[in-house]
């Protein structure tokens, strides 16, 4: 059974030592609940949940985007002269992109169910989702509807990033080493891809000696 310490935290995500002294406990406490314990599951675990989250830095989504960044991102919702406009707003950019999505449903939802935790859980649809699947095994789990910013704590982000994971039975894909596969299933596409499998293979350098 492979245990998740702040040194493999360090040398796999490359995150501050303080930052992978926060979460080493709780990944290792949600990834043995969810039985995230190989070293192969852990390896495709951690890598994505690197890029996900920036090596754990970033486990509140940051919307200050730039007009280019607007553009990039979301080349279909945004004109420049909306981007213009947009630009270096968060809560203005949230509620537009995420406003009539992902279960939102009053005026302020896209910002106030923007992602957060190193899964980045998105919208009201997914913070119910995350509440209702951690429920199973988890028992007594806060209403992150209700607490939203629970989520980017290390004990409920760590416990939502293995749920997760276990939900879209990434588990089985990691045995059989299908990183690919994995990161479709996370970000529907191949997004952020040369970093993923830069992260994976560090990963698994530190986990099975191979990379």
């Amino acid at each position: 059974m492979t245990s998740i310490t702040a040194d493999l935290l360090v040398r796999v995500m490359g995150c501050p030592r303080s930052v992978a002294a926060e979460w080493a406990r709780p990944l290792d406490e949600a990834c043995r609940l969810y039985e995230i314990t190989t070293p192969a599951r852990v390896a495709a675990f951690l890598a994505q949940v690197g890029h996900e989250s920036a090596g754990l830095t970033r486990v509140v989504e940051n919307l200050n985007y730039s007009v280019d960044g607007l553009l990039r991102v979301w080349p279909k919702r945004y004109t420049l002269r909306l981007a213009e406009f947009h630009a270096r707003k968060p809560e203005l950019i949230a509620n537009f992109v995420y406003g009539d999505r992902l279960g939102n449903k009053l005026p302020d939802d896209g910002y106030r169910y923007r992602g957060r935790g190193p899964m980045q859980v998105t919208g009201r649809a997914n913070y119910e989702a995350m509440r209702d699947v951690m429920r199973i095994r988890a028992g007594k789990v806060p209403d992150f509807v209700e607490l939203p910013d629970l989520l980017a704590e290390p004990k409920w982000g760590a416990l939502a990033a293995a749920a997760y994971w276990h939900s879209r039975h990434l588990n089985v894909l990691a045995d059989a080493g299908r990183f690919t596969e994995i990161t479709r299933r996370i970000n529907g596409g191949t997004n952020g891809n040369e970093d993923r499998l830069s992260r994976y293979g560090r990963a698994k350098r530190a986990l099975i000696g191979v990379a």
